[in-house]
């Protein structure tokens, strides 16, 4: 609720007055072209998520190694698998709601911090005990780079390319999903001792996340926030001048204190509310359910190769994932960002999940097609295609667009946490899918989930291509009605 301030006759912690010059501001950056700072921070957020996709799916090539090597039942398979989900679905809510209440630039390196010493205590395990709590600790990072990373970019984008660059940023998983394969193919073939083949795999994800953490702490305060949270007109204004490649990259220290004050209220409850619930459902339920789907079969990955043919090696099995990451997954992230400005995010992820729902269908429902390498690897594949260009893609997008500056971070890292349930659910449960109904039961569920998320996105998410983020979710008008509201103390 909103408390009245007596001397200055405006509420309590709410953003300074949305002024006629502040909307000047706004359409500024709305209208702009891509500038090379928006490179610079589509590569500066993409470098988390490269090293997001590599942390989370490494480690499905790890457990062909650490499966023999320690003798591992399937519930502590299921429990390496799946424990930085859990992690991850923590680190997006707490980090999301860190965002609103502090900033965004407040706490945008320090997700590749936590991810990064996640990563090298993982490697040093001696066991799977320790494992397990080290993994968990990664995820928190991973799961933080989520909301930090989508709403940073979604709010330094202009209206036409907002879409295209923030795909772009989570199109860099694509490069990771290759990676993963490759360098447990290296490693494979190396000769090096099977206990420090998986040691290195694991290591290796903490490189590119400390890579990056200088240039993200040289990302400013977004514009958006700065003037809708604070009312600082004149540090967005520097800041879109700094953008646009029109003003200087020094900023006053006026400038400089004014953009770092922070705010003390938190808006968490609006995104319950009947205005945005409907959004909340829409966003989390598809992103819940394409990862169930999504994480099963790629964290599984090995696990359904090897239901395929069991009499394939572990290098056999990984050239087969390499393959089809190469020639599917990453066109796929390729199409959608090329794409998403103009057919717009609710048709691709309606068609992505609609398609992902007749592949993983057929796989389920014709039992030669789970018998015979090449018919399964091609409808595998274009499953994967289908995922990339369509929801998992979108659901990304979509929260980072609709909902308001206030809320914005808390409701993606929202999304992003019910989205790592359902995939720590897939990859717990895949494994023992594959075990007790074979190939086809587990594509039976991910046909079901797709089925279900492609419902959810038809009758509850809007369309919000080429639209400003303050016209989409109505900010200007939510802090009028605000200002209006008058409760005592």
């Amino acid at each position: 609720m909103l408390v009245k301030d007596s001397q200055t006759g405006s509420l309590a912690n709410e953003p300074s007055h949305i002024t006629p010059h502040a909307h000047e501001v706004l359409a500024q950056l709305d209208n702009s072209g891509l500038s090379r700072f928006h490179w610079k921070a589509m590569i500066t957020s993409g470098m988390g998520f490269f090293t997001d996709a590599y942390d989370l799916f490494i480690i499905g090539a790890a457990l062909t190694i650490l499966n023999p090597l320690w003798h591992l039942n399937a519930l502590e398979t299921s429990l390496v698998a799946s424990t930085s989900l859990v992690a991850a679905a923590l680190g997006s809510y707490i980090f999301g709601l860190l965002a609103d209440r502090i900033g965004r630039h407040a706490i945008y390196g320090l997700t590749l911090i936590v991810l990064a010493a996640g990563a090298v205590i993982s490697a040093l395990s001696p066991n799977i005990y320790f494992l397990l709590i080290f993994r968990f600790i990664m995820g928190l990072g991973i799961g933080g780079d989520y909301p930090l990373s989508a709403t940073l970019m979604s709010e330094y984008s202009n209206r036409k390319d907002r879409g295209k660059l923030i795909t772009m940023v989570f199109s860099m998983q694509g490069l990771g999903l290759i990676l993963g394969p490759l360098v447990a193919l290296i490693l494979l073939v190396s000769g090096l001792h099977p206990d420090l083949t998986w040691r290195i795999m694991l290591a290796l994800g903490a490189v590119p996340a400390l890579a990056t953490f200088y240039l993200r702490r040289q990302i400013e305060e977004t514009p958006r926030y700065a003037l809708m949270m604070h009312g600082n007109a004149e540090a967005a204004q520097q800041t879109i001048s700094n953008v646009t490649g029109n003003g200087t990259e020094k900023k006053s220290a006026k400038v400089q204190k004014q953009q770092t004050q922070q705010p003390k209220k938190s808006w968490f409850y609006l995104l319950f509310t009947p205005r945005f619930l409907k959004w909340v459902i829409g966003t989390a339920g598809a992103w819940f359910l394409l990862d169930i789907a999504y994480y099963g079969t790629t964290i599984s990955g090995s696990l359904v190769l090897k239901s395929l043919n069991s009499h394939a090696d572990a290098v056999t099995n990984m050239l087969y994932t390499l393959g089809i990451f190469v020639v599917a997954a990453m066109p796929g992230y390729i199409v959608a960002a090329l794409t998403i400005d103009r057919l717009g995010r609710k048709k691709i992820q309606c068609v992505g999940f609609a398609m992902m729902t007749l592949a993983y269908g057929l796989l389920a429902l014709v039992p030669g097609l789970t018998q015979s390498t090449l018919p399964f690897l091609s409808l595998y594949a274009l499953s994967y295609f289908f995922t990339e260009f369509g929801p998992n893609v979108t659901t990304f997008v979509y929260p980072a667009e609709i909902f308001p500056t206030m809320i914005r971070s808390s409701a993606h890292g929202l999304a992003a946490a019910l989205g790592k349930l359902g995939a720590f659910i897939g990859a717990f449960a895949f494994p023992y899918l594959l075990t007790s109904f074979k190939l086809p039961g587990a594509m039976g569920v991910a046909a079901v989930v797709s089925l279900l998320g492609l419902l959810l996105t038809i009758f509850t998410l809007p369309e919000p291509n080429q639209r400003s983020l303050e016209e989409i979710a109505g900010d200007h008008e939510l802090l009028a009605e605000m200002k209006k509201e008058q409760v005592p103390a």
